[in-house]
Parts: C-alpha cells; structure tokens; sequence
C-alpha cells in the first residue's frame, strides 16, 4: 500500500519526462516556485521587497505560486521553474525518482499537527479503520510523520495509508470545522493556529513528537541545471534569502505589516503567528538523515544511495544535524 499510495504523487513526473523538453533560461532570468502559508514568509518578503534584484544588476525574477509540492516539481522538470521550495520527503521521493535537483538551504521551521474536533480520540490508537484523515497529499510530510508516528505507537508504518483524504490546508480546515467529512486534519501554519484557537479542536499528535525531534518544514532546491549554469544568481539568490531571514527574524512587527497583502489575516494576526513558539525562520537543515532513515525502512523511497554530497548544494554551508 505505501508504494501503491506514493505511486499517485510519481505518476506525473513519468508523464512530464515522456511528454516535454527542458527549456533553457535566458542568462539574467530566473523562476521561484513558491506556495501559500505562513512557512514561505521569508520568499514572500523577498518577493515584495525586491531583495534579489538589488543583489544582481539586470536581474529578470519570475514568480509562480502552486498549489503543491507535485505542481512544483513537474514545473522544474519541464524546465519552467530554476528553485522551489518544499519539504524535505516530497524532495527525497523526487530525487529517489531521479530528479537532478539539490537542496540549497532551510527556510522554515514550524509546529505540524493533527487535529481532530472528536474528544474520545487522544492517541492514534483511538482513531478506527472508518476515521478519515485530511492531509496534502501522499508522499507530503504530513504523510511521512504520521506514518513515523504510526511505526512507533502501533508498530505498522501504513496503517492509515487507506484513511488518507487528499485536500489542501483551507478545505482540510473548512472540512475539519464542519466536523462531517473528515475526523483529523494533519496541518501547518496558518490553519494549525486557527483550528487550535477553535472551541473543541485538539491536538492528537505534533510532528516533533512524530520524528523525535526538530525538523526543517520547508526547504530550498535548485535544478542542477540552474545551479551548474547560473552560479552567479545562484549567490545572489542565497544571499537575498538570508537577508529576508534575517529581516522577518529582526523586524517582525515590520514583517508583519509586509506580509499582509499575501494573506487573509491583519497584521497583529501574523505577527503572532510568525512569532509563535515553535515557528522558526532559519536556513539550517534540521531531520534530513531521520526522514531519509525511516523513508528507506518503510520504503517510501528505493534508493540505499542517499549521501549529504548527493543531497544538499554545499553541505558545509547548510547541513546543521
């Protein structure tokens, strides 16, 4: 079942490798994929204040937003999208698939957790084979740590591989309050906060509690096309993300007034959330070796050969275990 329910999220990188061609950026161009939620906020100031086009002269900078980690992926491999950001098992499964693509840096850490409106359920042992779980997608982190959690408690890695509802984070949240379609949600910021604000909504599990420990929620990746050819924005794109770092981490009540153009929430509302305990902006990679360790023995991924150097753009740099 693990390999039948990963086999959904890989099916349409087969298509994009038989279907399309790379197509080449010009010299002073590059294109960030980047997603909705609180985890992304660096990339979004970074976006709005222009950081990376005053660290390279005659930069051209294209955004996408996509709706998920698949959508980035296939974009990157039909050439259309040099750095995206992303997880770190929907990384490893596309790199197990034969991505060529790295990991620059960490972005974010950030409290994950399943939540369920249901008050006999206080452990996972508690949620029957008729239960539906709300997550992004197979293959999502969300995924992975719920089934780290599953191998602990109850000794059987998919055990809730067959309960899984694929929904984005606000249908997973509208789902979750309506207490019908669904019984847990396994989310992350914004909606993490939301829900554990709301009468009757509890957390079942977090995802340090999952891995044992901290982990980084979103990480950078460049295509190593981009990376070989484009050294010079490659630089410029690692120093402006540090900057934006470092800005959001120093300035937060000024982060906050930024950053609510992107969502539906007031600036003292994101300040909040951007500084709540657990949410963290940093570019140290942080539970690489548990998720590729566990990945392996659930065999959520194939391949045995899974070294930093293989992993990670400049190991020295970023790699912080």
């Amino acid at each position: 079942m693990k390999k039948a329910a990963i086999l959904l999220l890989i099916i349409p990188i087969s298509i994009v490798i038989l279907s399309s061609c790379a197509s080449k950026n010009s010299e002073n161009t590059v294109t960030i994929a980047e997603q909705y939620g609180l985890a992304y906020a660096p990339v979004q100031l970074m976006k709005d204040k222009n950081i990376l086009e005053e660290n390279i002269n005659n930069i051209d900078v294209k955004w996408k937003k996509l709706a998920n980690t698949a959508a980035i992926r296939e974009a990157m491999l039909a050439g259309e999208v040099d750095i995206g950001f992303m997880a770190i098992p929907p990384f490893l499964i596309g790199r197990d698939r034969g991505m060529e693509w790295k990991i620059i840096s960490g972005l974010s850490m950030s409290p994950l957790g399943l939540m369920t409106y249901r008050k006999d359920i206080k452990t996972l042992a508690d949620i029957s084979e008729n239960d539906r779980i709300a997550l992004p997608q197979p293959g999502s982190i969300q995924h992975i740590l719920l089934a780290m959690a599953a191998e602990r408690e109850l000794g059987i890695a998919d055990r809730f591989d067959d309960q899984l509802v694929t929904m984005a984070h606000p249908d997973g949240m509208n789902a979750l309050l309506s207490r019908k379609e669904i019984t847990a949600h396994f989310t992350s910021p914004p909606y993490i906060f939301k829900e554990s604000e709301e009468e009757g909504i509890h957390q079942i599990l977090s995802g340090q509690e999952a891995l044992g420990g901290e982990f980084s929620f979103v990480v950078g990746v460049a295509t190593e096309e981009f990376y070989n050819n484009q050294s010079e924005i490659y630089r410029a794109f690692v120093k402006s993300l540090q900057e934006a770092i470092e800005f959001i981490n120093q300035n937060p009540g000024e982060a906050a007034g930024l950053l609510t153009e992107n969502y539906a929430l007031s600036e003292e509302e994101i300040e909040k959330y951007i500084t709540w305990p657990g949410m963290s902006y940093t570019m140290d990679i942080r539970g690489l070796d548990q998720f590729i360790n566990f990945m392996q023995e659930a065999e959520y991924i194939n391949s045995k050969n899974m070294e930093l150097s293989q992993l990670i753009w400049e190991v020295d740099l970023y790699e912080k275990e």
